[in-house]
Formats: C-alpha cells, sequence, structure tokens
C-alpha cells in the first residue's frame, strides 16, 4: 500500500537520512506536498520529488486523501502542526528537531489517542542496525545486561547565553534520546534514577555536562538489577574540532551475563564472548532512515491504533523530570509507570 506523504520542514538530517530513504522506497510513500518557512528549500524539495510546494503547513493537511505528514523541525509553528494532524487526523512522524514540550505532553497525548492516528518519535538511535544485531546477541549469545555506559559529546558552540540556551536544549534532547535508548537495550523502564549535573560559566543555569544513574530494580537487594550510566558533555569548544574527534567512546558499552558489547553508530559492532573477539561492520544493513519509514509505514497501516511512540517519549520526559528533581535534591529519585 502506496502512502501520501507531506512533508513540514526540512531538518539538518534532510539531505542524509529522509530524502535518500524517501527516493528508496517509492513504492511505500509518495511524498505529494512540501512546506518550508525557507520557500527555496521547499521548492529544491518539491523538485527532487516531484512534489507540490505549499505556503502553509495547514494547506498540506486539506489535501484530499493525504495519508500522513512527517514534521522535521518546529520552526515557528512550534507544535501547531501537531495539533492540526490531530484535528485532520493525519498520521504524525515527529523528528528529533521538533521540541515536545513536557508541560503540554499529557494534552497531546490524549489529542493523538482521541484521533485514532498513529505517531511515530524519531528514536533513531533504536533503528541503527548496530542497535538491532546488539538485540539479537543479548537474545542469543550475550544474555541479559548488567551495565551499560552510554555517553554523548557535543561541540560547545558559543559563550553567547541566547546560544548557551539553545546548547542546553539540544543537550536535554540528546539525553531523552539515550534514556529511550537505554530503555530499549535493556527491554524494561527503570525503577529510580540519581542525577549530577556541572554548571557551565558564565552562565551557571545551564550545565556543560550531566551524568545519571539509571536503575532497573534495586541493586541492593535485586542481583539481577541493571545499572545504566548516562551522561552528555558540551564542554569542548567547537573550534577545538581535533579534540572533539579525538578518541571518542563508544556510543553504548553493554556488560552482559555471557559477554561484552561496543557499538558505534550506526553499523559498527564489536563483542565479547568466550570466544574472544567478533566484530561486526553492518554498512550492507537498510539505513537508520529506511528502517523508521518501514516502522512508520507499519503503524499507519496497521489495524491498531498505534500510539506507544508517544508512551515511550512521555516516559523518557518523565524520568528526566525525576533526574532534575534528584539534581535539585541531590539524592536517589524513584520512577513509576
Amino acid at each position: 500500500m502506496k502512502l501520501r506523504l507531506g512533508l513540514i520542514g526540512l531538518g539538518r538530517d534532510w539531505q542524509s537520512r529522509y530524502l535518500p530513504a524517501l527516493r528508496s522506497m517509492r513504492d511505500r510513500f509518495q511524498v505529494v506536498g512540501v512546506y518550508n518557512s525557507v520557500s527555496v528549500l521547499a521548492e529544491t524539495a518539491a523538485r527532487e520529488l516531484e512534489a507540490e510546494r505549499f505556503d502553509s503547513y495547514r494547506a498540506i493537511m486539506e489535501m484530499p486523501n493525504l495519508d500522513a505528514v512527517m514534521v522535521l523541525e518546529d520552526d515557528w509553528y512550534r507544535l501547531m502542526p501537531l495539533w492540526a494532524a490531530c484535528e485532520y487526523r493525519k498520521s504524525v512522524f515527529c523528528g528529533s528537531e521538533v521540541d515536545l514540550d513536557p508541560s503540554v505532553a499529557a494534552s497531546i497525548h490524549e489529542r493523538v489517542r482521541d484521533s485514532g492516528i498513529a505517531f511515530m518519535n524519531e528514536f533513531s538511535r533504536r533503528f541503527a542496525p548496530a542497535t538491532l544485531r546488539l538485540k539479537e546477541l543479548i537474545a542469543t549469545r550475550l544474555g541479559r545486561p548488567r551495565l551499560l555506559f552510554c555517553h554523548r559529546r557535543l561541540a560547545c558552540e558559543s559563550p553567547d547565553p541566547r546560544l548557551s540556551r539553545s546548547l542546553e536544549l539540544r543537550a536535554q534532547r540528546e539525553l531523552l534520546e539515550l534514556i529511550d535508548w537505554c530503555k530499549y537495550i535493556v527491554g524494561e523502564s527503570p525503577t529510580w534514577v540519581q542525577a549530577i549535573r556541572h554548571a557551565s560559566l558564565p552562565s551557571p543555569e545551564n550545565a556543560d555536562y550531566q551524568i545519571f544513574s539509571l536503575g532497573f530494580g534495586s541493586p541492593e537487594k535485586d542481583p539481577r538489577a541493571i545499572l545504566a550510566q548516562i551522561s552528555c558533555g558540551a564542554y569542548i569548544p567547537a573550534i577545538w574540532q581535533e579534540a572533539i574527534a579525538y578518541r571518542p567512546p563508544a556510543a553504548v558499552q553493554v556488560c552482559c551475563e555471557k559477554g561484552l558489547a561496543f557499538v558505534d553508530l550506526p553499523s559498527t559492532l564489536v563483542w565479547f564472548d568466550n570466544a574472544g573477539r567478533h566484530q561486526e561492520s553492518l554498512d550492507t544493513e537498510l539505513s537508520i532512515g529506511q528502517q523508521m519509514l518501514i516502522q512508520f509505514h507499519r503503524a499507519i497501516t496497521s489495524l491498531v491504533c498505534h500510539v506507544s511512540d508517544l508512551e515511550e517519549t512521555f516516559q523518557a520526559m518523565q524520568i528526566l523530570d525525576a533526574a532534575r528533581k534528584s539534581t535539585e535534591q541531590h539524592e536517589r529519585v524513584s520512577v513509576a509507570f
């Protein structure tokens, strides 16, 4: 079944991720409309996909027989396309550059559920070939995870407070995705979180380094409890490009009952067991963009209302909020769903 798709915003991953994926999946998706606040970019994208350029996101929603929209950034319109998609009953793919404000999370969830549309959030790390292979190995060779170490290093772009705020928002989005990634790898929800942050000068209200410990069970009582350590830092100035690229840590390191795995996104996996070292390069697998679009197609064509991605997003938001409380209170905070 080919679905008719509208694009709202393009985002920084458009050329590298979404355009190639949509081109390769013309049997499943037909892009019929494009809106971007920069008209030249919209015209170029529309021409590349043989679609029509629109002057507003609502005009795309009003197209007859439109099945879904991809909202890839939150420009001046912020979350208004999500509300409009619920109004017009169009399924939504929500890109990573859309800042889902926790203050309206419950309202969005309710509207999506009531409208009956499919909603998918861009948690791209889930769909990386190395992640999918890691899940296979956990099920077949490595056994249950025991410890996870997950780190993301960002460039500190400018001391300007306005740009520092932008970087803070980006760091929070990264942390949200890392939380979801660890939950996905473990296959469970955490029961507690403990967090520490390091203030960023000259803007002490922002942080240049944050570290969380996510607990899946009580380590004092349960020998099968799992601990995930997540950190995100923006402490290296952007001008020090060589330093940023020097010895980057593995995207995630997972210590399991029967072995150890190191993942470098999107497609490199090195793992160890009693037989020694195994290195896998998964470059021939489907790309992250293709994997996400396949999942989005399944969500729309399924007869079951698909809002689990939205629920997973809000769970990650709750954990992030609990981490803020932990930082303020200097203690472990319980989370429950």
